[in-house]
Formats: C-alpha cells, structure tokens, sequence
C-alpha cells in the first residue's frame, strides 16, 4: 500500500489533521492538570472559619510587633534619661520635673523624694520604686537621720511665719543665704498660708525642708480672700503667688474659649501651667 504524501493533500485535509492533533494536545493538559484546577475552584471561596483563622494570627503577629515589653533592672533613680523614664511609664511633664531638680545639683535620696519632685502616680510609684538601687551611703545617711531627726508635736513647734533668720540658720542644712531666701518669699507671697509653701523656696533641699518642717509650721495664717476662677480678670488671678500677667491671660482666654473651668486639674492643659504646684495654687482660688 502505497502512503500518501503530506504535501499530496489539500489545503483542507492538512488543516483538519492539525486542528485534531491541536485537540488531542488539549485534552492532554486538561487531563494532566484537572486536579490543580478543581482544588483552585474548590478554594476561591474559603469558608468562614478558615478566615477567622487567618485573621487571628495576623492579629497576633500585629500585637507581637507592636507590643514591646521592657523588663526593669534596678536603676538609681537620680540618672533616668527621656528614654529610660518612657520605657518606665513616665509623663514627659514628670521626667522634666525631674530633670530640673536634678540641674539645681540637688539629689533624689528616697522613693518620697521621687515621689514628691516627680509627682507621678501611686500606682506607677509602686511599680517601679522597687528597682531603685540607691549608693550605701544613702542608706545610711538615711538610717542616722531617722534616729536623729523627730518631730516634735504641732503645738511645740515655732511659727513658720515669725521664724528670724537665726531661727532658721538654728535649723540643720539651712545656711545664711537659704534663711534670707526663705523671708524674702514669705514676705513676696505675703506670709505662708500652708507648710507645703516651703517647697517653693529656690535651692531647699528635701532633708532641710524635712528638719525644718520637724520644728516649724503655719500657725494662724492671714488666708487671703479666694479669687473665683470662672469669674475672676486678668489682674486679679495675676496677684496669686504663682501667676504672672501672661498666664493669667492664657487662664481667661481658655475659660472663654470652654465656657467655664470644672476643676483645677483642668488648668494642666493651659500651655505654661506649672501642675506640679497645684496643690498650693489651690490655697488662693475657688471654683464658684
């Protein structure tokens, strides 16, 4: 039998042989590639727990990122740094107090001196305070001050406001110029209406308050007539101790802009406001 030539055939015949052979090569790749395109069909549509699992540990990937956790090493508490005060929980307002005290050349020697200049929050306090590691001889000095130093009872004690300048020179860690320091505020502000005032004297230490506190205090203060914060101007609330002209203004202008301040720990978002002496601002105003 004699084969015949592909170029024999017509232009039709050679055309149906490829279009068969085309064909079979396509059925071909569909066999050989059925079983990847069903489980892709199968899996376009996942079902709702398969999402909820996914979504899950994204979640916890993004939690993982994002949620740092610093472990605490015992630290003097006299050289936090920005960073070191962020990692602990700090305020950037209380780590500033800090950092202000600390430039007076003045130290931190107990957890109520941390407390007191920092003012940060009883329960961070409580967190952190047992990582302070202060140098031995602070310890020490602390112990001998403890039996040295009592109190004496309120009614022992000498008036804060007629104390001479021998008075307070008598008082340990208080010298000539921090005694004359002391009277010429008493007389700036008016006379002391409250012992916490003595915190406000330039260059007193923690332990010089403390044994003077231990043998003076307020006796029958001359309190001055409260100034009502909603109502009072600008020259008014600038009479108080701690208030120049141009925060006496900024206090007006946000009492304005707010319609009335609801209570003094409002003032702290007033650009300048010096929270850290609210309590003794307190001693001069009135909220009604």
């Amino acid at each position: 039998m004699k084969t015949q030539s592909h170029f024999s055939l017509s232009k039709n015949q050679r055309n149906g042989i490829l279009s068969f052979w085309v064909l079979i090569g396509l059925v071909f790749i569909g066999l050989c590639y059925q079983d990847v395109l069903f489980s892709m069909k199968g899996s376009a549509e996942p079902n709702q727990e398969q999402v909820q699992l996914v979504q899950h540990k994204i979640d916890s990937l993004k939690e993982a990122k994002t949620k740092k956790v610093f472990k605490i090493y015992p630290f003097n508490p006299n050289f936090i740094t920005d960073y070191k005060g962020y990692t602990l929980g700090m305020s950037v307002e209380e780590i500033e107090r800090l950092h202000e005290y600390r430039a007076k050349e003045q130290w931190i020697n107990s957890i109520q001196d941390f407390k007191r200049v920092t003012q940060v929050s009883d329960s961070l306090l409580h967190k952190i305070s047992p990582y302070f590691k202060f140098p031995d001889w602070v310890k020490e000095n602390r112990a001998k001050r403890q039996k040295m130093t009592q109190a004496l009872p309120n009614h022992l004690k000498k008036d804060l406001n007629q104390a001479s300048e021998q008075d307070l020179i008598s008082v340990k860690g208080i010298g000539e110029t921090l005694a004359k320091r002391i009277i010429r505020y008493k007389i700036r502000i008016g006379g002391f209406i409250d012992d916490s005032q003595i915190k406000d004297v330039y260059g007193l230490g923690y332990e010089a308050e403390e044994n003077l506190l231990n043998n003076f205090t307020v006796k029958d203060p001359k309190k001055p007539a409260l100034i009502n914060l909603n109502t009072a101007t600008v020259l008014q609330l600038a009479e108080i101790p701690y208030f120049d002209y141009e925060l006496a203004r900024s206090i007006v202008n946000y009492r304005k802009l707010n319609e009335k301040i609801g209570s003094f720990e409002e003032l702290i978002k007033i650009d300048g406001f010096p929270g850290h002496k609210i309590d003794r601002i307190q001693l001069y105003l009135t909220l009604e």
